[in-house]
């Protein structure tokens, strides 16, 4: 069964009147009323893949009167025409979440919140494992530009006129092409911050550059 029939199955079995609310006779029969839409043309995804849950309704002033029920209850809600229809739909999560507690789809609330938890922290991984992987591609290639500038120096007998601190740091830069300027910093014999590293290996690519252009 889809996530949207086993929805439909919990409420079917529900009560239609919950004595132990705390709820007003009218904010019941307004949930009563949006239980019953649901039941009858309501569909959502399986919260997995997307979310959505709407609710189709023959005409536009139906589907203003959901939309208003559902403001009621501070729940989030569009409107769109699909056919000879329209329909009232959500894509919030927590909006989605607030409607199923709110037609009493217990059951549905605590699976949906279980998906949500584990894609939400699939989706934080990825997010975690792109932005490495873009700050590791951004340092090899800063590094390999950095390298081949010492080798031009070195091969157009330049690098021993260096002063001592950029000598140092470009024969570190050689041997730990691989590191951050953060960790290269903490290797010097004395030690430096990143913007310090940042700012002597640029000091390497400008005078290889500018030797470059007298070529």
């Amino acid at each position: 069964m889809s996530f949207a029939s086993d929805i439909k199955e919990e409420l079917m079995g529900l009560k239609m009147w919950d004595v132990n609310s705390s709820m007003e006779q009218d904010e019941q029969m307004l949930r009563l009323l949006i239980r019953e839409a649901f039941i009858k043309s309501g569909f959502i995804n399986d919260p997995d893949k997307d979310y959505h849950l709407e609710v189709l309704l023959k005409d536009k002033e139906k589907a203003e009167e959901l939309q208003t029920m559902l403001n009621n209850f501070k729940i989030d809600s569009k409107i769109t025409k699909k056919g000879q229809g329209y329909i009232v739909y959500i894509k919030d999560g927590e909006d989605i979440v607030s409607f199923l507690a709110l037609i009493g789809a217990s059951k549905a609330v605590i699976k949906f919140e279980e998906i949500r938890v584990l894609k939400d922290a699939r989706n934080n991984i990825n997010r975690i494992v792109n932005c490495e992987t873009a700050n590791i591609t951004k340092t090899m290639n800063a590094a390999n530009t950095q390298i081949e500038s010492i080798k031009y120096l070195k091969k157009h007998r330049k690098f021993e006129t260096l002063p001592e601190e950029l000598k140092e740091i470009a024969n570190l830069r050689v041997k730990e092409p691989d590191l951050s300027y953060e960790e290269l910093g903490k290797l010097l014999d004395k030690p430096i911050s990143k913007s310090g590293v940042s700012h002597r290996l640029n000091r390497i690519n400008n005078i290889a550059k500018e030797l470059q252009g007298h070529e």
